[in-house]
């Protein structure tokens, strides 16, 4: 859910460009599993804030697996 107190979110994009062996810097999101038009990847090393105003549609969604993989991704990248 968006936060409707603060004008823009913290997120990390995705790309249907998909590249194999960078599991610390992607996630690789399957296109059945993930509701997505394409096998895609979260770009964790990407993180930016953008503005609410910039989510039009709902696209895809993530398992319970693969958020509690991106947060130890996004942890890994940080700490380093």
């Amino acid at each position: 859910m968006l936060n409707n107190f603060h004008p823009s979110t913290i997120i990390c994009p995705i790309t249907s460009k998909v590249n194999n062996g960078v599991e610390i810097l992607r996630i690789r999101l399957n296109k059945k599993s993930n509701n997505l038009p394409k096998e895609s990847d979260i770009l964790v090393d990407q993180i930016r804030a953008i503005d609410n105003k910039m989510f039009l549609n709902k696209i895809g969604s993530l398992t319970e697996d693969q958020k509690i993989k991106l947060i130890q991704n996004i942890k890994n990248i940080i700490a380093e």
